[in-house]
């Protein structure tokens, strides 16, 4: 008797394989697009760009959000690609763990400095 085991395999792993690949890349439209903005609004600066030119640039709300938003698919970004590191290139449960609280509460750290910066200005 012949047994198939392609039946009742299961994947193991984290299942995150396509949903990761598309967050990537939508990421990754998203902080270019945010930097073709950037460009074209310094880019219509009269004169030298200096830090006033810059505050000006990001001292609208509607700016201050727009870059706190593409700050966090920055984040969440890192976040897939780190996390995939760490899964795929260390091996030991605890160490792996570690590494990955560390990630993640350096991301959070730095979403509250982006706060921090962005409403300053």
């Amino acid at each position: 008797m012949a047994v198939n085991y392609g039946s009742k395999r299961s994947v193991v792993g984290a299942h995150y394989g396509f949903k990761d690949w598309l967050s990537q890349r939508v990421t990754a439209a998203l902080m270019a697009l945010f930097t073709v903005l950037v460009i074209i609004r310094l880019a219509l600066i009269k004169g030298p760009v200096g830090y006033e030119s810059w505050a000006r640039i990001f001292a609208p709300q509607w700016m201050k959000v727009l870059t706190f938003v593409i700050i966090i698919a920055l984040l969440y970004h890192v976040w897939v690609g780190m996390r995939d590191i760490w899964m795929d290139y260390v091996k030991p449960v605890a160490v792996r763990l570690s590494l990955q609280v560390a990630t993640m509460v350096w991301l959070v750290g730095c979403a509250g400095w982006a706060v921090q910066v962005l409403w300053r200005i």
